[in-house]
């Protein structure tokens, strides 16, 4: 049997459990379409019993969807309040030279490349030494201390 039996045999069971722990119909299929590439890539699976491999299947589809949620939270959403809010701030581009100024300079220096310089989090990585997610990290604690810093002297 291969991976194009194995999608026919249990493509309904799979997409039903993808779209009950799923958010929206789209990411159910990304988790199907990335368990049956998971596939390809286990060639035993095919000789399994059948509840094994709706079991595998399902096992990839859940451990998927943890992976994404995790990324998800770490991703810092950029508030769309917050954007038109900057926008309507007279001296912005002075206020925003002296939040920089009371970040550390490690700090100060990964927002300057990573917002007006454009470079990548690998490329700051590299430039530094440190790995990219690091620079990530740090990236979003310096826009933590920001955004305190642009709620302080806005009240």
């Amino acid at each position: 049997m291969d991976v194009n039996e194995l999608y026919e045999n249990l493509k309904e069971d799979v997409r039903r459990y993808a779209r009950s722990v799923a958010k929206h119909a789209y990411e159910a299929d990304d988790l199907v379409q990335d368990a049956f590439i998971k596939a390809m890539k286990e060639p035993q699976l095919s000789q399994w019993p059948l509840h094994k491999q709706k079991a595998w299947f399902f096992r990839v589809i859940k451990n998927r969807l943890i992976d994404i949620t995790r990324r998800e939270k770490r991703l810092l959403p950029w508030d769309d309040d917050l954007d038109a809010t900057l926008l309507s701030v007279p001296n912005l581009e002075m206020e925003t030279t002296e939040w920089l100024g009371r970040l550390p300079q490690s700090q100060s220096d990964i927002v300057f490349k990573r917002y007006w310089l454009g470079m990548s989090s690998q490329e700051i990585g590299d430039q530094l030494g440190l790995p990219a997610a690091t620079v990530r990290y740090k990236l979003q604690a310096a826009i933590k201390k920001l955004r305190t810093y642009w709620e302080e002297d806005m009240k």
